[in-house]
């Protein structure tokens, strides 16, 4: 027998405790960045999504889709612009972050994970799914989640699909919609859901003690470790948003938060059904 059919069967052995430990659990995986712009890494993300909807995990995909509401919005010839790292978003805009969100990006995953699963797509609108208020008048029609009705993803569940929702959300203060951070749009339905995981893929390795220095990845962090990594300046920039989602479910009830690279093909299965594992987890 060749080595390569005892190293599968070595690898589907060591998968199985952790399969049983998952069975019947939820898992949040917040997707987006190279791992949906990469055909290569998009085909291993939903691989793994479709793997673990199989053997009895339940997963529900939050997604965003930054590059393709920029490259809609450059063929009609709007500038995006950026505000403290979040998207401006004025009227104009919101039409396009609806359209390509709840339509074009969110359709295509749905369609992309019903070829080996049974999946479903969802816009926070929908049914009150993310309710939101204007975080700040100058971000434009950004939105802060303020509630978040679960029912349309246990429904979903209990039916045994793959729910997909986009993030956009339902304006509570008089606004008919907002756009939302996709990261903290699956931590806090997360929480709601009582996951057992959450996930964010990204595009680094995870924390790193020095950020150019791969080799410095901090795989593990407690809830009480984070201030003093900020206060360092460990933790900066775009990761201090991802640490303090990841803190926030932490804090509401999620078992385990992890910051994935998305770059890494079969980067979800390499950290939920192995020993070793990938990334940082945020205890």
């Amino acid at each position: 027998m060749s080595d390569s059919v005892i190293t599968r069967a070595a690898v589907l052995s060591e998968a199985l405790p952790y399969i049983q430990k998952f069975y019947g659990k939820t898992i949040v995986v917040k997707y987006g960045g190279n791992a949906m712009v990469s055909e290569e890494l998009r085909q291993a993300v939903i691989s793994d999504i479709i793997l673990l909807h199989l053997v009895g995990i339940q997963v529900v995909v939050v997604h965003g889709g930054g590059p393709e509401i920029t490259e809609m919005l450059q063929k009609l010839g709007k500038e995006s612009k950026f505000v403290d790292g979040l998207r401006y978003t004025d009227q104009e805009t919101m039409d396009v972050v609806q359209q390509v969100l709840c339509g074009k990006v969110n359709k295509d995953l749905v369609a992309t994970l019903s070829w080996g699963g049974r999946a479903v797509g969802l816009c926070g609108m929908d049914a009150g799914l993310f309710q939101a208020k204007k975080l700040d008048e100058k971000y434009g029609l950004v939105g802060e989640i303020i509630k978040i009705n679960p029912a349309p993803i246990q429904d979903s569940l209990k039916a045994g699909y793959i729910p997909v929702v986009s993030t956009v959300a339902q304006g509570t203060d008089g606004e008919n919609a907002y756009n939302v951070n996709a990261d903290t749009a699956a931590a806090k339905l997360a929480v709601a859901l009582g996951a057992s995981k959450l996930i964010l893929l990204t595009d680094v390795r995870g924390l790193l003690r020095d950020p150019k220095d791969e080799s410095t990845l901090i795989e593990e962090v407690g809830l009480s470790e984070v201030p003093r990594l900020v206060r360092e300046g460990v933790i900066q920039g775009g990761m201090i948003p991802k640490i303090e989602c990841c803190v926030e479910a932490a804090r509401s009830g999620v078992e385990r938060t992890h910051i994935l690279d998305g770059r890494i093909p079969h980067s979800i299965l390499i950290e939920l059904l192995s020993d070793k594992g990938i990334g940082t987890m945020i205890l």
